[in-house]
């Protein structure tokens, strides 16, 4: 009895831990602005219809100004900070040239292509310091 008791802990343990929320959960869902101001009016339905970034809790999907088909980026890691969280996503081959950056591979961020800093902002609002393709904060659409 005891070792199937044992055998149902062991079992059950990762699903235990893997409930645990997620330094990033409360990012998850889309979000609108960024490459412009956001809308801060709009209703929950006008934010939905096209929104400029979308976390999920492995994914982070991202248009900008000059490309506006989703980009997708895999989240390899979550790291809290006191402002917010740092996203490490799966590296992507870049194509050379002088317009790498522009591929849509990255957020337009200082340095690391493959590194996002979310900084909460008062007002349920957020904003990618350093990400020039982002210079405006985004707005929760599910908070409308």
């Amino acid at each position: 009895m005891r070792r199937l008791a044992l055998a149902i802990v062991v079992l059950f343990a990762p699903a235990a831990a893997s409930a645990q929320t997620e330094p990033h959960a409360w990012l998850y869902g889309a979000w609108s602005g960024g490459h412009t101001p956001p809308l801060r009016g709009a209703t929950a339905a006008a934010c939905l219809a096209q929104p400029t970034v979308i976390f999920t809790r492995d994914i982070v999907l991202h248009t900008t100004l000059l490309e506006p088909v989703f980009q997708q980026r895999l989240i390899e890691t979550v790291r809290a900070t006191p402002e917010g969280v740092e996203i490490r996503l799966r590296p992507v081959a870049r194509p050379p040239g002088p317009f790498a950056r522009m591929a849509g591979m990255g957020f337009g961020c200082d340095g690391d292509p493959n590194l996002l800093r979310v900084q909460r902002l008062e007002g349920g609002e957020i904003g990618f310091p350093g990400c020039v393709d982002f210079p405006s904060p985004l707005v929760s659409c599910a908070g409308r």
